[in-house]
């Protein structure tokens, strides 16, 4: 098969990776594991002889029947994953979902995951090396950015490892990397609040961060309300300088 280069395919070919992939997936007991674009199933025959009851969603109709031929016990779903009904994936269970993300959707996957309302405790998933720094960057880093701060208000992102162009077919042109993903039992912004609003609080940070080299004083003066200036302690500072916790407390400010 082919990879087609319009769905971002990119398929594993090194078998001590792929094993040191499957190897890094430790779901708890009772979870509904989810693969997210098997592709050729480089790592879904070893991950269904541990999760037999396991479910793959793979938008390319050429890789559902190749799977549904090599792997016919394996319950392939065929489906864009940035429209996954998570509830009906979850059949009431907790979800542990893994993956390689394709890097031209990649952002809008990771946004998905951690705006599901559904119990999804951990996520074992490959993507672009750039990404996944992002994704662990701390404040007054330039890696630092909005996708840090919704990663981090919701899961704990730790890398696992890099992996090598070379061992893709066909190789892309960056190096990727393994992440697992932590969904906390709460998300932070809801500590404390639970009328703060995620599309509130998202607009606050993507506001902030499009015009980054300007102070918050200037940046968010869309959201601030007639009258009313930010407090000292945010007006001056730009938004890579707030920590992911900051954020809410001016989200909250800033609440309509």
């Amino acid at each position: 098969m082919k990879p087609l280069k319009r769905l971002g395919q990119h398929f594993l070919r090194d078998p001590n990776l792929i094993d040191r992939i499957v190897r890094s997936v430790q779901p708890p007991d009772h979870h509904q594991v989810v693969e997210i674009g098997p592709g050729r199933g480089a790592i879904t025959g070893l991950l269904l002889a541990r999760f037999p009851d396991m479910i793959a969603i793979e938008v390319d109709e050429r890789a559902v029947a190749e799977l549904r031929a090599t792997l016919p016990d394996l319950d392939v779903r065929q489906g864009d994953i940035l429209d996954a009904e998570w509830r009906a994936l979850s059949g009431g269970r907790p979800l542990y979902v893994v993956g390689n993300l394709p890097y031209n959707i990649t952002t809008p996957i990771l946004f998905g995951l951690l705006d599901s309302t559904e119990p999804i405790t951990e996520a074992i998933v490959m993507m672009q090396l750039e990404v996944a720094r992002r994704l662990v960057a701390s404040p007054r880093t330039k890696e630092y950015g909005i996708l840090s701060v919704a990663t981090q208000l919701a899961a704990e992102p730790t890398i696992l490892f890099r992996i090598s162009r070379h061992v893709f077919d066909p190789k892309p042109a960056v190096e990727s990397a393994l992440v697992r993903l932590r969904f906390r039992d709460k998300p932070v912004a809801t500590h404390g609040d639970a009328d703060l609003s995620p599309p509130h609080l998202r607009a606050v940070i993507r506001t902030a961060f499009n015009q980054r080299r300007k102070t918050l004083r200037n940046s968010l003066s869309s959201l601030t309300a007639e009258g009313i200036e930010l407090p000292a302690r945010w007006a001056g500072k730009r938004a890579e300088e707030l920590s992911p916790e900051e954020f809410v407390e001016l989200a909250r400010f800033l609440k309509p």
